[in-house]
């Protein structure tokens, strides 16, 4: 097939955050590896030594960049013009106001698409091999903390409570320290002095941390769609303690983690139970890697070549 993976957000690949572009560099790169042919078409300054680059232009007519023998338009956002080829799309976070759906819409777990009345998933995988290799037996001395610190659904306060009530350490990385969220939130323990802040990390510098961590805490207070914080952390060999919103209670299992909406059963959880390194690493490699998310993406590539939707009404947001 020739396959064209669309993203507007960043450029490729991500050298520090980007979630949406670690995803479909894992994409691109293991479709390739299977003899498709990929162009990206992405922000200026990308670059890919296994696939076709042209920047994203939003002054012309996108179809016009597409090559004339393309199968299928993969996109990472919801156009507001007709795409001229077959095409699916990518819902990689919640519903804003003013996105619409396409009927060959893909969301990024169960969770994900039930809220949004559609049975269509495919969960995110990583390219590990990208990763450095983890240290699994290093002494865990702290909890961390792995997402935009300053967004307050990742409640960087709640994280900040519970390691510090469970008379731990808290590494941030995502966020700096003197800003008007740590002022506003709980100062008190977002300005602790056992709280320290690590800033936007690389690769290296995550795996790092993590992999002398005790675990990670992600007490989001939205329904995360997926969440690549979870399934990085657990290649460290963290588990994921954390609320039980979204996508969690799919991902995390009782051998990779506890979820709880009660601070206080976290705390407890952190405190006594134990977990494997080892386990939580194997987990994620396993069910979380770039391959088994391209070869499901390829089952719904040739479901729209052949004509079919993949939702056979266009999803919407369950009304409040």
């Amino acid at each position: 097939m020739n396959i064209v993976l669309l993203d507007r957000g960043n450029p490729i690949p991500a050298l520090k955050y980007g979630g949406t572009e670690r995803v479909i560099w894992g994409l691109g790169l293991e479709l390739t590896k299977l003899g498709h042919n990929v162009t990206f078409i992405v922000p200026k300054g990308s670059i890919c030594p296994f696939a076709k680059v042209i920047e994203y232009d939003t002054t012309v007519n996108m179809n016009s960049l597409f090559p004339i023998d393309t199968d299928i338009v993969h996109l990472s956002f919801v156009p507001d013009y007709e795409i001229d080829y077959p095409h699916i799309v990518t819902m990689h976070g919640n519903k804003r106001i003013d996105d619409k759906f396409d009927l060959n819409t893909v969301f990024i777990s169960e969770n994900h698409a039930k809220r949004h009345h559609s049975d269509i998933y495919v969960y995110n995988g990583l390219v590990w091999e990208d990763y450095p290799k983890v240290e699994l037996n290093k002494s865990r001395e702290y909890l961390h903390f792995l997402a935009k610190a300053s967004w307050k659904v990742k409640n960087l306060s709640g994280a900040a409570k519970i390691a510090i009530q469970s008379k731990n350490k808290l590494k941030v990385m995502g966020g700096e320290k003197w800003t008007f969220y740590n002022m506003k939130r709980k100062p008190f323990y977002t300005l602790h002095p056992n709280v320290k802040y690590m800033g936007q990390v690389d690769d290296i510098q995550k795996i790092k941390v993590m992999q002398e961590s005790k675990g990670l805490l992600f007490p989001v207070l939205w329904n995360e769609p997926f969440g690549l914080a979870l399934i990085e952390s657990l290649y460290a060999g963290c588990p994921v303690f954390g609320t039980k919103k979204g996508s969690l209670p799919e991902i995390i299992n009782e051998n990779v983690g506890f979820l709880s909406d009660d601070e206080n059963e976290i705390i407890t959880a952190i405190v006594e139970k134990k977990f494997s390194p080892q386990t939580c690493h194997d987990y994620a490699v396993t069910h979380f890697n770039a391959k088994v998310m391209t070869e499901n993406y390829i089952k719904l590539y040739e479901k729209v070549i052949s004509g079919e939707n993949l939702n056979k009404t266009i999803p919407y947001e369950h009304q409040h």
